[in-house]
């Protein structure tokens, strides 16, 4: 079995700017006040970015998505939709606010909350849907709008994992009534921690900030934090373009993969960001315990690769609800593996060579 040799592939990067703005932030002073220039900074500059009117800096993604459900008015007794397929943060974020989840199976070519399932679900007691942009799928934006539209819904548009992203000419971050960012230690862009909540709408805004504030801030982004994230937002076009190629290096080398690989769909007009890149291994769909043998040997050769989200088909009714099977949901949950981002920003022999360990180790596994 090969093994790969280029790497380690280290996250956050070494950057001189994101150096500069440390040092700057100390010499100013600004490191230690709740509240300064480079958040302020920051929030404006997310603004112009996403093409929102108000961005509210928080202290995770996490908790960005309970903020904009309290924001948008959920409350105790209410019903969410979220996809069957999901980070397991927003399953609880949903919990936190009192409501209850209903599950919505997610189209089996993007990893996104399907639509067209969506556009069947009719309850009263729902108030809002949380729609995810996973591994490098895109969510059917405009359908989506278009139903919670006509049902009177609220629509969290997770794309912790995707900024930079665009869909139907705009940015994706800029189609919810309210839009989640992360900042973690993985993200593409870092603070280590942190988050935001986008939206246009200013009660929206006021509602997270009456919820948020104990006296000060009580999920704040730190000044020291902001500093870091400004110059990894200028780059962030950059940065996303190089990701892009190095994805359809990957994907041209691994297509003789396609009978054992089924990769997560582009969409005509859109640009993905990636913080994953995802593939389903077909045979694991029905031998769940084959992705795990391949994981064990592509660790073994030091490849970037691990599973996916273990999802939700399997909660109980006592936690949620579900709109019909989560066939796909459940299928993914079980065969879903995923390159991470930091390899896409390397140079393009060492993109190839874990697409070619990548084949190896399949081969070698279905032999």
């Amino acid at each position: 079995m090969q093994e790969v040799t280029y790497g380690p592939f280290d996250w956050p990067p070494a950057d001189e700017e994101v150096r500069a703005a440390l040092e700057q932030a100390y010499r100013d002073g600004s490191w230690g006040r709740y509240e300064g220039p480079q958040g302020t900074a920051l929030a404006e500059e997310l603004c112009d970015q996403f093409g929102c009117a108000h961005a509210l800096l928080c202290s995770s993604g996490t908790i960005g998505v309970e903020l904009a459900l309290r924001g948008l008015g959920v409350e105790a007794g209410d019903e969410v939709v979220l996809a069957g397929y999901d980070f397991p943060g927003n399953f609880r974020a949903i919990e936190a606010v009192g409501a209850r989840p209903v599950l919505v199976d997610v189209d089996s070519e993007t990893w996104c909350l399907d639509a067209k399932q969506l556009a069947k679900v009719e309850d009263d007691a729902i108030s809002a849907v949380i729609v995810s942009h996973l591994h490098g799928g895109l969510a059917d934006m405009p359908r989506v709008m278009e139903t919670a539209q006509q049902r009177g819904w609220h629509v969290v548009e997770d794309c912790c994992q995707q900024p930079g992203a665009s869909l139907g000419g705009r940015p994706v971050g800029s189609w919810g009534d309210a839009s989640v960012l992360s900042f973690g230690g993985s993200k593409l862009l870092t603070a280590g921690r942190g988050g935001s909540v986008l939206t246009d709408d200013p009660q929206v805004l006021q509602r997270m900030k009456i919820y948020a504030d104990r006296g000060n801030q009580a999920f704040p982004l730190s000044e020291l934090q902001a500093a870091v994230l400004r110059p990894q937002l200028r780059k962030l076009e950059e940065r996303n373009r190089t990701r892009a190629k190095r994805v359809a290096e990957i994907r041209q080398a691994t297509s003789g993969l396609a009978y054992f690989l089924r990769p997560i769909a582009g969409q005509a007009g859109a640009q993905a960001a990636y913080y994953k890149l995802a593939w389903s291994f077909v045979p694991a769909e029905t031998q769940p315990e084959l992705r795990e043998q391949l994981l064990v040997r592509l660790q073994a050769a030091k490849a970037p690769i691990d599973g996916g989200f273990r999802g939700f088909a399997s909660r109980g009714e006592r936690r949620c609800r579900k709109h019909g099977g989560l066939s796909n949901s459940r299928q993914l949950s079980q065969s879903t593996i995923l390159l991470h981002h930091p390899v896409l920003l390397a140079h393009e022999k060492a993109a190839l060579q874990v697409a070619l360990v990548l084949d190896d180790t399949i081969r070698q596994l279905v032999a």
